[in-house]
């Protein structure tokens, strides 16, 4: 009898070990069944508190992975070791996955409030109709001074980072298409030029720019900043937004040549697991008073009409962050520039950070 009761909880016990092995997978590759979302953003690109709010009000566990670039986001997602029901890649590299089918058809029967968009964040040249994405947020890439160290007439446009006096006070965001675009816009060329002399000369152009260099970063500009530990750099505007918030003395500009003019959109990867909760989390996003709460805690500028007149005047008017369509037309969106030439700006930038040594 004592030998049964031992086989028993034998068998128990393997039962439990087994269990609890397939809850840690389940757990680990974010397939721990329909109420969980996993999530693939930018870092801090979201209010936390409506991650809360979501939960609360959809009853989905929330897994809340980021990354740095929109490269890092395409590989990881093509590689398929984690299946991520939402992202919020840039718009060249929409078009990419597009290509690449790593996108579910967006079902607009399924979508609520996206009436709330501005018309003019719809239906663009990166994804005709929305048919695989719904808009997030927009920005600009512009120049952040320091009006203790430089006077605004001095930082107007892209040729006035090669100013002499600004020697080792500029700092510039760490990416291929933003400096080698800077260069381009510079000389009066198209930020997503595929002419070999163009990038050639941009890159000569940069070259110039290095004794002005104090250092090439990502998001600790917005502390550098902040601290008053440079005059000058480039960044994006929603960057921009934190550091003014935080310096007074700090001014962005966008320049007069013109620049870039991005879109960050929601998607659902081919591999999600939880398309529904994709779907409720979209229209969550869309409602005016969350979307406006998560303009107002991150910085950039809402697609969302109806949330932008819900936040304050100083921030919904300002034409730092809300510039006029006049300028907006002046601007450009990255495209996908295909693989070859992709390769060839991340080159000239690495051989412009070598040269910079």
């Amino acid at each position: 009898m004592k030998k049964l009761q031992s086989l028993i909880i034998g068998i128990l016990a393997i039962i439990l070990v087994l269990l609890f092995s397939v809850h840690q997978l389940e757990k680990s590759t974010g397939m721990a069944g329909a109420k969980v979302l996993n999530i693939y953003n930018w870092g801090d690109y979201i209010d936390p508190a409506l991650i809360k709010k979501f939960e609360k009000e959809s009853g989905y566990k929330v897994n809340y992975d980021t990354f740095d670039s929109n490269e890092a986001m395409f590989t990881k997602i093509q590689q398929g070791g984690t299946a991520y029901d939402i992202a919020v890649p840039s718009e060249y590299m929409i078009e990419k996955m597009m290509v690449e089918k790593l996108l579910l058809p967006i079902d607009h029967q399924k979508i609520s409030g996206l009436s709330a968009i501005d018309p003019r964040f719809l239906d663009l040249s990166f994804d005709p109709g929305n048919q695989y994405s719904i808009p997030y947020f927009w920005g600009t890439l512009g120049i952040v001074y320091n009006d203790k160290f430089v006077n605004a007439d001095q930082i107007t446009s892209w040729d006035d980072l090669w100013r002499p006096e600004l020697k080792d006070k500029l700092m510039v965001i760490d990416g291929a298409r933003e400096v080698i675009g800077l260069g381009l816009n510079s000389l009066g060329y198209s930020l997503n030029s595929k002419k070999d002399d163009e990038l050639q000369e941009a890159f000569e152009k940069l070259k110039k720019m290095t004794p002005n260099i104090k250092a090439i970063v990502a998001d600790e500009i917005k502390m550098y900043m902040a601290n008053e530990e440079s005059a000058v750099a480039v960044t994006f505007s929603g960057e921009a937004a934190d550091m003014m918030w935080e310096n007074e003395h700090l001014h962005y500009v966008i320049p007069s040549e013109g620049s870039n003019l991005w879109f960050d959109n929601i998607v659902i990867p081919k591999t999600a697991q939880n398309v529904q909760g994709a779907y409720d989390f979209i229209n969550f996003m869309l409602v005016p008073e969350n979307a406006a709460q998560n303009a107002e805690y991150i910085g950039y500028s809402t697609p969302n009409k109806e949330a932008k007149a819900l936040l304050p005047k100083e921030i919904s008017e300002d034409p730092q962050f809300y510039p006029s369509d006049e300028l907006l037309s002046h601007l450009e969106v990255y495209e996908n520039l295909g693989s070859d030439y992709l390769e060839y700006y991340n080159d000239i930038f690495l051989e412009w950070k070598m040269y910079r040594k």
